[in-house]
């Protein structure tokens, strides 16, 4: 029999030639192991693959072909409002097996380095208030993607990826085919994803217990109920009107630096007085995430989470108090600092343990792994001393992130004989 040619239709916004070399005549669900990344599953309503592509690697998700073309756009608005999402690569259409048979459209997007998916969070010795910090992360994002008017329809840990952020986790959008985007919200629609997501995290979360991957003594409920008033005190915090005496003006500068403080730049803030000027009421219009690691970025170039950045921005603070700088420009001191401090401490760790964190995680270690041995040996330890202790005996025993990205939690204890796969092997 010859094979059905293939009259693809691709859909992208920088088309890869390479796409093209994919078996898309085939099933996703039978492509070749040589194909794949070697990634693990994770849970999915549709068939999930992950494959490399021109020296990266790719998701790709079999999906309708009208809901591809749909998510497709959401996550590229997405993508364009600067909100944390995966990025999406392409849509391919019109794909036929080797008898003719019509097979389903593809969503392509970008696989989202160093990211977990909370099944896996789970399989590793964290700290024990580790839901109560993916939850956290999960209400700065329901509130960052309600302020650019998207509403998501299916808020869950599962729709979720989670990157380390320092001490916290910081949250992505992985799967948009519910959602969609307005001028405004309504406060029903954020309501009924505030409960969606509520009820949703609750079961995610009994359902770990059930599988032992979480104390049966943590309360789920609380938990999940726990989301619901950290999205609204941060809300509150972004949108309210604030009013005061006209003498209190500095409540101005003080509302900005609080919002500062929570990670947001105030774009643009309402300002009004009532008729006989002794009353100020203010209200925040536009505010941007991201503030410390926008500073961080333009004075260093290094794009990394926002409590990242706080933490390398109170070290690059610390050597300038140090080294008695504080009168010059900090453009110059954080160019000393970087080349100086940063990279030299990052550049100690092995070739082979780099895909075990991002660069400015193990950074962020480092700085802990050196006060805890200064406290321990009661004096200053030097830089260099400590990474050499953090590299021999932390950080080879840290679980290499890329490697379990997609565990289901029921396969965890199936998979952990796999080989290690860091993202160089990955991609390589």
């Amino acid at each position: 029999m010859t094979p059905t040619p293939q009259r693809l239709q691709i859909t992208a916004a920088r088309p890869d030639p390479a796409l093209l070399d994919l078996p898309w005549h085939i099933p996703l669900e039978e492509w070749p192991a040589e194909t794949l990344a070697a990634l693990p599953r994770g849970i999915s309503r549709h068939i999930v693959r992950f494959a490399r592509l021109s020296g990266r690697v790719v998701a790709i998700k079999e999906i309708g072909e009208t809901v591809a073309y749909r998510e497709y756009e959401l996550l590229r608005q997405l993508d364009r409002l600067d909100v944390p999402s995966v990025e999406p690569v392409g849509v391919i259409t019109g794909r036929r097996s080797p008898e003719g048979e019509p097979l389903e459209a593809v969503l392509i997007t970008k696989h989202l380095q160093f990211s977990l998916p909370y099944r896996a969070l789970f399989s590793q010795s964290l700290r024990p208030d580790t839901a109560t910090r993916l939850i956290d992360a999960l209400a700065v994002l329901l509130v960052r993607l309600h302020l650019a008017g998207f509403y998501w329809g299916d808020v869950s840990l599962s729709n979720t990826l989670f990157r380390r952020d320092a001490e916290t986790f910081e949250a992505y959008l992985v799967d948009a085919e519910t959602g969609d985007l307005h001028d405004k919200l309504s406060e029903g629609q954020r309501a009924y994803d505030l409960e969606v997501a509520r009820v949703n995290i609750i079961g995610e979360l009994m359902d770990l217990q059930a599988g032992e991957f979480l104390e049966a003594d943590v309360d789920a409920v609380a938990i999940g109920n726990a989301l619901a008033e950290r999205y609204t005190d941060l809300w509150r915090a972004l949108t309210e009107v604030e009013s005061f005496g006209y003498g209190d003006r500095w409540r101005v500068q003080a509302r900005i630096d609080r919002l500062n403080d929570l990670g947001f730049d105030v774009g643009e803030l309402d300002i009004t007085t009532d008729v006989d000027g002794t009353t100020v009421r203010i209200q925040p219009k536009v505010v941007d995430a991201g503030h410390h690691s926008r500073r961080l970025m333009r004075l260093t170039g290094l794009d990394v989470g926002e409590n990242q950045a706080r933490r390398l921005l109170n070290d690059l603070d610390e050597y300038r108090a140090a080294t008695d700088r504080q009168a010059e420009d900090e453009s110059f001191v954080a160019h000393d600092w970087l080349t100086g401090v940063f990279e030299p401490a990052v550049r100690r760790v092995p070739r082979e343990l780099r895909g075990k964190l991002e660069p400015a995680q193990i950074f962020h270690e480092l700085l802990d792994h050196r006060w805890y041995l200064s406290e321990q040996q009661n004096r200053d330890v030097p830089m260099k001393e400590a990474a050499k202790s953090y590299v021999k005996d932390i950080l080879p025993n840290r679980p290499d992130e890329q490697s379990i990205l997609g565990v289901q939690a029921g396969d965890i204890r199936e998979t952990a004989q796999m080989p290690i796969f860091d993202e160089d092997q990955i991609i390589g």
